[in-house]
């Protein structure tokens, strides 16, 4: 197993095909060590099992690095960008910056997943002409075939036990348009259509049906917010109107608002806007709150569907 990544960009994203700790530690340890050792803050989102490995491993020179349990900052993969890389990277000065970031670990489900693998593919835009460098490790053992495939296709450089290879496979673009597909309709949902007009009924639709559904007053707080967020974007910027609907689904409240507009940079929601501009923090906030964010867009519309948990 190697740590080495050759750098011809700025910006450098391999993943890592481990098998076991042993393999975990190979890859990982000696990465940010060097990092280390060559005056580059590092940082580690991963799971935190991973973490204490490295942690374990690093001894007294884990006081060095950032440590982020990627379970809890990166449960939803549409934060990770904003909340984890961007927060870590955009917090030092200049220099290159080393981060480990496992987004997609054996027990994510289904449905998270297409929002982990756009993750992958976004972090490329995310990051062109930057001096970072993330290392993106995947359970070759723990993760089914189709993971694997997708990251051959996300990351330009794979790093195994037999050494560093480009990715043959690498098309970021594509594996955004593949999993930019339909939603499945929602098991009896109530729905509620609004238009300019109606925004502080539509919020409190969604409020009293979270409500209804199990939301904590603290979460039906969140809910409030990102309805309020959604609904605004769908009057300015869908056609001036859209449909709401909202359902209980896996122990969950899922929320999702359709209208006609269509949402055309992919980064939106993922890219901080600069401090001082008005504006631009509608979907950001959205991703914050949530559990998870899903949405598809076509000619048909944007839909972006939001989870919460009940507590």
């Amino acid at each position: 197993m190697t740590s080495e990544v050759t750098v011809e960009d700025p910006f450098v994203h391999p993943a890592l095909f481990y098998r076991g700790d042993r393999q975990y530690v190979a890859g990982t340890v000696p990465f940010i060590l060097d990092g280390l050792d060559g005056g580059e803050p590092v940082a580690v989102a991963a799971p935190p099992d991973r973490l204490e490995l490295i942690q374990g491993e690093l001894g007294d020179r884990a006081s060095e690095v950032h440590f982020v349990d990627m379970t809890r900052a990166g449960r939803n993969p549409g934060r990770i960008i904003p909340g984890v890389l961007r927060a870590f990277a955009d917090s030092r000065g200049p220099g290159r910056i080393r981060i480990i970031g496992e987004p997609i670990w054996p027990g994510r489900t289904e449905v998270e997943y297409p929002a982990c693998v756009q993750h992958e593919a976004l972090i490329n835009a995310a990051f062109t002409g930057r001096d970072v460098t993330i290392l993106c490790p995947y359970d070759a053992d723990g993760l089914d075939g189709h993971v694997l495939a997708d990251a051959l296709e996300t990351h330009p450089v794979v790093l195994d036990d037999s050494g560093e290879a480009v990715s043959a496979a690498y098309d970021p673009e594509q594996v955004i348009a593949r999993y930019n597909t339909a939603l499945s309709a929602p098991p009896r949902a109530a729905s509620y259509a609004f238009g300019s007009g109606g925004l502080p009924a539509v919020r409190h639709f969604a409020v009293e049906q979270g409500r209804r559904l199990g939301l904590t007053d603290m979460r039906s707080q969140d809910l409030a917010l990102a309805v309020a967020e959604l609904t605004t974007n769908s009057v300015v910027h869908g056609a001036g109107e859209g449909v709401l609907r909202i359902w209980a689904e896996g122990g969950q409240v899922v929320c999702e608002v359709h209208d006609g507009g269509r949402l055309t940079d992919p980064l939106a929601g993922r890219r901080p806007p600069p401090p001082h501009q008005p504006g631009g923090r509608g979907l950001l906030l959205v991703h914050h709150l949530s559990d998870l964010v899903r949405f598809h867009t076509g000619d048909n519309g944007t839909t972006i569907r939001f989870y919460l948990s009940s507590t």
